[in-house]
């Protein structure tokens, strides 16, 4: 068995970066980017920036005269948020709780989440909370996962199995949300616009590890009984390849009705 604790946990903001840097990461990116169809003047939100990986490029398609607002809680992410757009003066880092956005009504034209819908105690009540400070005709773009649509080919197809039963039942805490997007967007007020989804593939072991985890999750899944017999040898099985591997994310875009 894997040792749980010997298993090296990423630091968050790294982690993000990683994500971020990857090819799959870079191609769902600009195409959340996309289909925000920002332009210049607009007030754009990032619902749960973390470190400002995407801030940048916000700010980039609104100037001139645009505005891009970051908001999230942690005090880390915030301060290398607040440090990475310290030359743009067209962005502004906020403090605050997703459920309560701290915005006035009505005073943004767009929005988006990454990955970030996932974590939250409420998904409903953030889109609300985004139906609130949105102008009539504010669109939102979301970027969530279905952590059921982890798939990893194995010889051992049962193993796989039991590593995303683990993930979508121990790990995430919203592990479905990226298929209840459109519902939720509906129940909260709001007018879906398309519903996308991106399945990339990953056929390098070490990405797909540096993204999902692999040997982390494995390792705590076998703790918790969830994968049977030797999960250190599936795993290394896995790593010495040929190695194939695919997750499904949503791309949703919704708006105030004008």
């Amino acid at each position: 068995m894997i040792d749980a604790n010997s298993v090296f946990r990423p630091d968050p903001i790294a982690y993000l970066d990683g994500v971020a840097a990857s090819l799959p990461g870079q191609a769902y990116k600009q195409r959340v980017l996309h289909l925000l169809d920002l332009h210049p003047g607009q007030c754009v939100l990032d619902i749960g920036c973390g470190p400002g990986t995407d801030l940048a490029a916000m700010a980039a398609a609104v100037a001139p005269g645009g505005r891009v607002i970051g908001v999230d809680r942690d005090p880390a992410m915030i301060a290398e948020a607040q440090a990475r757009v310290a030359e743009h003066p067209l962005v502004e880092v906020r403090s605050g709780d997703v459920h309560a956005l701290p915005l006035e009504d009505g005073s943004v034209d767009r929005a988006r989440t990454d990955r970030v819908l996932q974590h939250v105690a409420d998904p409903a009540r953030v889109l609300s909370e985004f139906r609130r400070v949105a102008r009539p005709g504010g669109r939102i773009v979301m970027a969530e996962p279905d952590w059921d649509g982890l798939l990893i080919d194995s010889p051992q197809p049962a193993r796989s199995r039991e590593l995303t039963r683990f993930i979508t039942g121990e790990v995430v805490r919203n592990a479905t949300v990226g298929r209840s997007l459109a519902r939720l967007c509906v129940e909260s007020g709001l007018s879906v616009r398309s519903v996308l989804t991106v399945a990339p593939v990953f056929r390098d072991f070490a990405v797909a590890d540096q993204i999902f985890g692999l040997r982390r999750n494995a390792a705590r899944a076998a703790d918790a009984g969830y994968l049977d017999g030797d999960a250190a040898q599936w795993i290394e099985t896995l790593a010495s390849g040929p190695f194939l591997a695919t997750a499904l994310l949503f791309l949703v875009t919704a708006e105030v009705p004008a």
